[in-house]
């Protein structure tokens, strides 16, 4: 099963123990994450009809037995109140300790998962960063943020050297889900055992200590980083946190406060040894793929770099359109302060100030719609957003017929909303939006995103 280099490399590391650990369920583990903006983890358990237990890797987390039910394309699902992902995967985010008001970046941040967590914990307030170098893991980016609701979140596509060049000091919280050889996902994935070799390895480990350098040059003294990857090799785990450290002499390694997993080992430290077993690792045997994480805390008295001067945003131009609109639907955002990007209006977060910045900005802030010929037409961001603050709603359940009607891109009769723009909510959570006449809901949920099969 596992590749020959791999498992030669793992054998001499790990001897007697490498059965044990490798040993773990025929099935890969599922699980999924609950979205702390959008309901609790005791609420979505009552309601969902599926073998759910609390996952020992993070508070929000839940692991998902032997069931038959297609959780990806459940009205839950497209309302943003979880996240699918194998369970030890929520481990990296949870031990960031990100608190309302933070500065966050995520600097790998595709597909979500981990950003959909981070914006959980800020509650709305300060702002979270999330980047990603591909340009079409940033559109799934988009799309998986989008659903899952923040208001204050920017998402940049580009080299985390632009971030660090831009943004010198300014983030409270760091995360690196570093791009890795993906030795954690050969069960799951065939192309994994397939790609893997020692050059592979070393390749993802240059390429991960290129971000850790990025990654400690935005973060402010005293701010925190947590460094993650889904492999097992040394080269890449303790090996790159060493290496690190050598290099940072203002950076202190913490101690994860975890109790699942195990921890990291001396053996693999190669040059740079250090207390391995502050950083902890996650094998098969013990419920997840395989992960390794180390957390790690800037001195405060580190040297603050000079910030780039950056001129204030000015205000955009006001949208007659977009204040009608918002009088009508949206009363507690009409004075919030808009701006413009192509045709497309955006509600950006207070908390962000990277205008002007040269950042490949893929999106900033809530996109809210735009004017055409004297009226508004909103984007169905605007509804996943903020749909249950709209005073015009239509209001389903679970066991409605016509919440799976509207996610299949039917009409639907409508009960609880008046004529005109209407927020679809199923048991208070966002399907987007919709436009009412003579009794119908017209539909506007996106194409791509309908249960059409």
């Amino acid at each position: 099963m596992y590749p020959e280099y791999f498992e030669a490399r793992e054998r001499a590391l790990l001897g007697e123990r490498f059965d044990s650990l490798f040993a773990a369920p025929e099935a890969p583990a599922r699980g999924l994450t609950v979205n702390g903006l959008r309901c609790t983890p005791e609420w979505l358990v009552r309601r969902l009809d599926a073998p759910l237990t609390p996952s020992p890797f993070c508070p929000t987390g839940l692991v998902l037995g032997d069931s038959e039910l297609r959780l990806g394309k459940h009205p839950y699902h497209h309302a943003g109140a979880f996240y699918l992902q194998e369970p030890s995967a929520s481990a990296p985010a949870a031990l960031l300790e990100v608190q309302p008001g933070h500065r966050v970046l995520d600097m790998c941040a595709a597909p979500g998962g981990k950003s959909s967590q981070l914006a959980a914990a800020l509650e709305g307030q300060g702002v979270l960063v999330s980047n990603e170098y591909e340009p079409a893991r940033a559109q799934a980016l988009m799309s998986n943020l989008e659903r899952m609701g923040p208001v204050n979140s920017v998402i940049t596509s580009g080299d985390t050297a632009r971030l660090a060049a831009a943004l010198p000091g300014w983030f409270d919280r760091v995360l690196v889900d570093a791009p890795c050889s993906g030795e954690g996902m050969f069960r799951k994935e065939p192309q994994a055992v397939a790609q893997h070799s020692q050059a592979l390895v070393a390749r993802c480990a240059a390429l991960g200590a290129e971000i850790l350098e990025n990654a400690a040059a935005v973060l402010a003294p005293g701010g925190l980083l947590v460094y993650s990857t889904c492999t097992f090799a040394p080269e890449e785990d303790e090996g790159q946190i060493g290496h690190f450290l050598a290099l940072h002499p203002e950076f202190e390694l913490l101690d994860c406060g975890v109790s699942f997993g195990a921890p990291g080992e001396e053996n693999r430290c190669g040059d740079h040894p250090f207390p391995a077993d502050k950083t902890r690792r996650i094998w098969p045997a013990q419920g997840g793929e395989g992960h390794f994480m180390a957390k790690l805390r800037k001195s405060p008295e580190a040297a603050v770099p000079t910030p780039r001067r950056v001129k204030p945003a000015r205000p955009g131009k006001p949208c007659a359109e977009w204040l009608a609109f918002a009088a009508e639907y949206f009363p507690a955002l009409k004075e919030r302060n808009t701006q413009a990007a192509g045709e497309r209006l955006f509600l950006t977060p207070s908390a962000w100030q990277g205008e002007g910045l040269k950042l490949n900005i893929a999106r900033c802030g809530v996109a809210l719609g735009r004017a055409q010929k004297g009226r508004f037409e909103p984007d169905h961001h605007l509804f996943m957003a903020y749909g249950p603050d709209c005073e015009n709603r239509e209001e389903l359940t679970l066991d409605d017929p016509r919440t799976e009607a509207w996610l299949r891109g039917e009409e639907i009769k409508a009960v609880t909303a008046k004529n005109g723009w209407c927020a679809v909510l199923v048991d208070g959570l966002p399907l987007g939006g919709g436009k009412v006449s003579s009794g119908r809901v017209k539909n506007h949920y996106p194409k791509a995103l309908r249960n059409l099969k």
